[in-house]
């Protein structure tokens, strides 16, 4: 896939607020004592095997699976929400991938300026997210992440592969707004920080894929 601006921003968040709502079969990666890690992850595909279209996920980090074949993870997601704006990759998803989503199509807005993104997250007039993620100097990577998710009872692993102009930091400088919606319904939203301690921005670029595999 094509994408012209994967971005991240990842929050504190307890780790009771996690576990009450059934999410973890992993182990979390605890930032702080009993903290666990939101990741929110917003993209806009250009070019895919469903076309163009805009997602967002909700996820929490947890510890990445070493193969000592491949690079060591910059990061471990365990998805507990995913959104799009077209019901074709909502499908794709789903059916390839076995991503938990919200079943309707979502509206997203992203504005950019030298130095931030701004997105919006609505689902028609009610608010779902923002996010402002904040400007740092990119330089070319390729970054491996694990995805983990869930069919019923079995438990899958997938390597993505993110190659293109990426700018990382932790200056605390972007924002997190979280409204009541049912995609934010497992997270008790007055414990999620609204100031992000990472932020990631690839500025265009390619995500890839390798076969799903069960755990």
């Amino acid at each position: 896939m094509a994408s012209r601006t994967p971005w991240k921003h990842s929050s504190k968040c307890p780790r009771a607020t996690l576990e009450k709502s059934s999410l973890i079969h992993l182990q979390p990666l605890e930032v702080q004592h009993q903290r666990s890690i939101l990741a929110v992850t917003a993209f806009q595909f250009t070019e895919s095997m469903v076309g163009a279209y805009d997602e967002v996920v909700l996820s929490v980090i947890v510890h990445p699976m070493i193969d000592p074949s491949r690079p060591l993870p910059k990061a471990a997601f365990f998805p507990f929400q995913v959104g799009v704006t077209t019901a074709s990759s909502r499908r794709h998803a789903i059916e390839r991938w076995h991503l938990p989503h919200y079943m309707t199509d979502l509206q997203m807005e992203f504005v950019r300026t030298e130095e931030e993104l701004a997105i919006s997250v609505r689902d028609g007039s009610a608010p779902v997210l923002d996010v402002v993620v904040t400007h740092f100097p990119p330089e070319p990577a390729r970054v491996l992440f694990n995805a983990f998710t869930m069919n019923d009872e079995e438990r899958y692993r997938v390597n993505i592969f993110l190659d293109g102009p990426h700018g990382e930091h932790e200056e605390e400088t972007g924002s997190l707004t979280l409204y009541p919606h049912a995609m934010t319904e497992p997270l008790t939203l007055d414990d999620v920080s609204q100031v992000p301690f990472r932020e990631h921005w690839f500025h265009g670029g390619i995500q890839t894929f390798e076969e799903l595999g069960r755990i």
